[in-house]
């Protein structure tokens, strides 16, 4: 299995089950297009097929500012989930790098977070986010 290969299977089981909150619980899917390294706006846009949208870049951390971190009113399922997410974020940190997040579109908006690998893959994972 290649590098990229491995990476791909790390991400599959650090990101199932897990669902991104926004105003709809959306799971993430793995994405890798090889050989595509390095990312930019303009080719994130050319290989989503979704040319005409507007794309903001993000950092990781502000994606999953509110998902990530425990709060004192979490439960024991949401204490959890916030483990499962910080388990998905170093999990990226560990095996891509130069990881972007690139929102795409209004209001459902695709969230495409995307590393490069050492065999010059880009590779990450993607979700849903709604926000009106």
């Amino acid at each position: 299995m290649t590098m990229s290969g491995e990476i791909v299977e790390k991400l599959k089981e650090a990101s199932t089950g897990l669902l991104m909150m926004s105003e709809s619980d959306y799971p993430f899917e793995v994405v890798q297009w090889k050989g595509a390294a390095p990312a930019t706006q303009e080719k994130i846009l050319q290989l989503t097929g979704s040319q005409n949208l507007p794309v903001e870049v993000v950092e990781l951390d502000y994606l999953f500012r509110n998902c990530a971190f425990e709060q004192e009113w979490h439960n024991d399922l949401q204490k959890q989930d916030v483990k499962r997410f910080q388990t998905l974020i170093q999990t990226l940190k560990d095996n891509l790098s130069d990881i972007k997040v690139y929102r795409v579109g209004k209001i459902n908006i695709d969230a495409y977070i995307i590393g490069q690998t050492q065999d010059g893959d880009l590779a990450g994972v993607v979700t849903k986010l709604v926000e009106t």
